[in-house]
């Protein structure tokens, strides 16, 4: 790809991967209950590969479909719209739990795979994304070298996204400190599911691109 293309591709895909969204908020969540590493394990195993077969799925034209198809999208979007709002539900009901910074070596801490199956479920879930792919990368791809330029592209936009990860782990690792008693735990809870839920009413309303 030429140096030009790259140099344009990087600071947009960036302010895509550093949006505050529900994969961000969920980085951001994590890191302020289990710990940064837990909050980036968490995402690496289970955002990034749903990003890369949305992005694979969008290289072999799926994207294009969805953006076509009303009823694909629908499909899509509300089981979306579902499983945000039942996360939200979960933190807003989830009983006090001990933060990273004093659970014990034995306490219980959520497995791994379940935050990373929802991080997961969450990317996969959000149609919008699909619809990025599909609109953003084309606009970058050689037609002379369709498959070599969106695996430079693929690779970017997710070492970007390892970025973003790190920096919303990082920025839920400061707020621990805030949430030394109950009250503070369950005020954040609150938040998390309360935003959680907007996010799930948002993609509700969203609607595809005619």
């Amino acid at each position: 790809m030429p140096l030009d293309s790259i140099l344009m591709f990087i600071p947009a895909c960036f302010a895509l991967n550093m949006v505050f969204g529900p994969n961000n908020l969920l980085s951001l969540t994590n890191a302020a209950h289990h710990g940064m590493g837990y909050a980036i394990a968490a995402a690496v195993v289970g955002r990034l590969p749903a990003f890369s077969l949305m992005i694979l799925a969008t290289a072999l034209g799926l994207g294009a479909a969805m953006m076509a198809s009303e009823l694909l999208f629908s499909m899509v979007k509300w089981g979306g719209v579902m499983y945000l709002l039942w996360i939200g539900y979960r933190l807003l009901t989830a009983p006090e739990s001990p933060t990273a910074a004093d659970v014990p070596l034995d306490g219980h801490v959520k497995p791994l795979r379940l935050s990373a199956s929802r991080e997961f479920i969450v990317a996969a879930g959000n149609p919008k994304a699909m619809l990025v792919f599909a609109a953003f990368f084309p606009q970058f791809v050689q037609d002379d070298a369709y498959w070599q330029s969106f695996t430079v592209l693929a690779g970017i936009y997710l070492a970007l996204e390892v970025v973003a990860i790190v920096a919303y782990a990082y920025a839920g690792k400061r707020i621990v400190g805030i949430m030394r008693t109950p009250g503070a735990r369950r005020r954040l809870n609150r938040i998390s599911g309360s935003v959680m839920m907007t996010f799930g009413v948002l993609l509700a309303f969203s609607r595809r691109p005619q």
